[in-house]
C-alpha cells in the first residue's frame, strides 16, 4: 500500500467522546448495553439508577432516565468476536421480549442490532488489523471496543454543504463522496451524513453527542458570530444544535453538539473496560 500521510490527519476534533440517549427503563438499558453488547458500566461516575454511563473503550454512552430518544440514523461500533456477541444477544432476547430489540448478521464481520427503543447499531468485528474502511481504522493494535462513527440521514444535495460547514466552523477536515459527507472526528472516528431521497422528517428529540476540540476559542467565536451557540455550560463546554450558515437560516441538519475543550476535567479520564466473556461459572 502506498504511503498516504493524509490518512493520518485528525484535524481540530480530537475525539468523538460520547452519545447521549434518554431511556425510559434503566434495567432494560443494562440488559442491552452491558449484558448484550458486552460493554462496561462506569463504576465511578453516575453510578446510581437514574443515569447509566456505559464505557465502550475510550468512549461512552450516557443514558439518563427519561422518555426514549431515538438516533436518526445508525451508530457504528467496533467490538471483538461477533460470534460471542450473537450468543449474548440470544441470551438477553427473552428479557427484551415485547420491545423493538432485534439483530441480524449482515456478513461474517458485521451485525446490525436494534436496541429496545429502536436505535440502530452497526457492529463491526474488531481485529488486530483494524475495523476496515467504515471505521477508518488501520494498523496493528490491541483489540478494544470503540465508537467509530455516527451516521445521520440528510436531504439530497446537502452532504457537500455539511462538509463545508464542519471545515469552516469546526476546522474539521472531511470529504464528500457518493452522496456522503465524511467528517474526521478523532483517530479512527467519523461523523457521516448520508443523503437520502426521503430523509427522515421526524422531529429532533434532543439527543446529543460530545466532541473534544483543540481550538476551543476559535470554534466558539466562529459559531457565536453567526448566532449558533445555544448554551454555555461552563468555561470548558458549550453547545450548538443547528448545522447552518447562520442563525434563523434553514438548518442542513439539527443535532446537539456538546463541545468540550482539552481542559475539560473529564478529558483523558481512564475508563474501565471488562472482558465480557470472563465468568467464574
Amino acid at each position: 500500500m502506498p504511503f498516504d500521510p493524509a490518512s493520518q490527519d485528525v484535524g481540530n476534533i480530537v475525539s468523538l467522546e460520547h452519545v447521549n440517549l434518554a431511556v425510559p427503563n434503566q434495567e432494560r438499558a443494562t440488559d442491552f448495553y452491558i449484558d448484550g453488547l458486552g460493554l462496561t458500566r462506569d463504576p465511578y461516575l453516575m453510578a446510581g439508577t437514574d443515569n447509566l454511563w456505559v464505557n465502550c473503550g475510550r468512549h461512552q454512552f450516557h443514558l439518563p432516565q427519561g422518555e426514549a430518544q431515538r438516533w436518526r440514523g445508525c451508530i457504528g461500533l467496533r467490538l471483538p468476536r461477533l460470534d460471542t456477541l450473537e450468543e449474548r444477544l440470544e441470551r438477553i432476547a427473552p428479557k427484551l421480549e415485547g420491545s423493538l430489540f432485534a439483530w441480524q448478521r449482515k456478513s461474517p464481520k458485521q451485525i446490525e442490532v436494534r436496541c429496545p427503543w429502536g436505535n440502530r447499531f452497526r457492529i463491526h468485528e474488531d481485529t488486530a488489523a483494524g475495523a476496515g474502511s467504515n471505521g477508518g481504522v488501520s494498523g496493528k493494535r490491541p483489540s478494544s471496543p470503540a465508537l467509530v462513527y455516527l451516521e445521520m440521514p440528510v436531504r439530497s444535495g446537502e452532504a457537500a454543504k455539511i462538509e463545508r460547514f464542519y471545515r469552516k466552523f469546526l476546522k474539521a477536515p472531511g470529504r464528500t463522496e457518493k452522496g456522503r459527507a465524511l467528517i474526521n472526528a478523532g483517530p479512527g472516528q467519523q461523523l457521516i451524513f448520508v443523503e437520502q431521497a426521503r430523509a427522515s422528517e421526524e422531529d429532533y428529540d434532543g439527543h446529543h453527542f460530545a466532541i473534544y476540540i483543540a481550538d476551543f476559542s476559535g470554534v466558539y467565536h466562529a459559531l457565536a458570530d453567526k448566532g449558533l451557540i445555544t448554551e454555555i455550560d461552563n468555561d470548558w463546554q458549550f453547545r450548538f444544535v443547528d448545522i447552518a450558515p447562520q442563525r434563523n437560516a434553514k438548518a442542513l441538519f439539527r443535532v446537539e453538539h456538546e463541545v468540550r475543550s482539552l481542559h475539560h476535567p473529564l478529558y483523558m479520564r481512564a475508563l474501565v473496560n471488562r472482558l465480557p466473556g470472563e465468568s467464574i461459572l
